[in-house]
């Protein structure tokens, strides 16, 4: 088989009733900005929405097929050997004009048993932020799941989420249970696992209009729920010049922030897994083993296990997402 090199996929625009045109105007994307577009998924292997790549003579195939094909070679051998030929994490690029349902997620063991499916546990990197605007995560009070479920169905439930006022940079891990929603305004880059299952328990009044009703899944969600308060919401980190920081570790996923504008090696033959790489910011050439590929801001491009040494040369200054397992 040919050698595998970078790859880039075209990326899948999502109309919902919040989202908006920054990811067209800010991000790059091309999408109509007269519709509203809540979601880019840049990289996907959900069913009916798998990715296609738009480069090189791998052009037109989708990720399912490419690991159907080279297996380990793209994804890892351990990660082959988990996941078969489903591509395990679902990257995308959200736009929230207006504030997203509040919802909640199965871990592993619920979602197996309801929909033959993964959890999802995701991480949120926040790319924009209006002035005042913020993420809704977690409870500011213990409640019962009786009392929980009291105040959805009353139109209450804001009084007992945690509000974090949002800034470019933050950082939120959501792992699966933890009752979120993404406030009106914000604009942020999210990894997760492959999973398309979300349970939403109050969608801020817009559930009661034909024009704008969703399904609502209280009933599905009560059991499911962390109604444990937590001491902090938000991740903490130090951002370095030239130097990988970490954002999250967890049994998912790996990512790290790279903002660097000098030639930078990443040896990452030990990792077993694919890289993901989502830029945020300027432009760099990926170069691997002389295969290469240009990320510019708004783009992700995916590396395949088996380069193992990357070579990352910015433009002048660029701020990277780099994500695998």
């Amino acid at each position: 088989m040919a050698t595998l090199y970078p790859l880039k996929f075209k990326p899948i625009a999502k109309e919902t009733v919040w989202g908006g045109n920054r990811l067209a105007q800010l991000m790059g994307k091309p999408f109509d900005i007269t519709k509203k577009t809540g979601e880019s998924w840049e990289l996907s292997g959900v069913q009916k929405n798998l990715s296609k790549v738009t480069n090189g003579y791998l052009k037109g195939n989708n990720i399912e097929e490419l690991t159907e094909i080279y297996m380990g070679e793209l994804v890892g051998d351990k990660v082959y050997e988990q996941f078969g030929v489903e591509f395990p994490l679902l990257v995308k690029l959200i736009d929230a004009s207006d504030t997203l349902s509040v919802q909640v997620h199965p871990d592993d063991a619920a979602a197996a048993e309801r929909h033959n499916a993964y959890g999802k546990t995701e991480m949120w990197y926040v790319l924009d932020a209006a002035p005042g605007a913020g993420i809704y995560v977690g409870l500011n009070k213990e409640v019962s799941p009786q009392e929980f479920y009291d105040h959805a169905n009353k139109a209450t439930l804001p009084d007992i989420l945690n509000f974090e006022k949002a800034h470019p940079g933050d950082v939120f891990f959501i792992p699966a249970g933890r009752i979120h929603a993404i406030g009106k305004g914000i604009l942020l880059a999210e990894i997760q696992q492959t999973s398309d299952i979300t349970y939403r328990v109050y969608d801020w009044g817009r559930e009661h209009h034909p024009a704008t009703a969703r399904d609502m899944h209280l009933d599905l969600a009560i059991d499911t729920i962390d109604y444990n308060v937590h001491k902090e919401y938000k991740t903490r980190y130090h951002q370095q010049k030239n130097t990988p920081v970490e954002l999250v570790v967890c049994p998912y996923f790996t990512t790290n922030l790279l903002d660097i504008d000098t030639l930078t090696e990443r040896a990452l033959a030990g990792r077993d897994s694919f890289v993901i790489y989502m830029c945020i910011d300027g432009e760099a050439i990926i170069d691997c083993n002389g295969e290469k590929e240009t990320i510019a801001k708004g783009e992700t491009v995916l590396v395949p296990a088996s380069l193992a040494d990357i070579h990352l040369k910015p433009k002048s200054t660029v701020k990277l997402l780099e994500i695998y397992i």
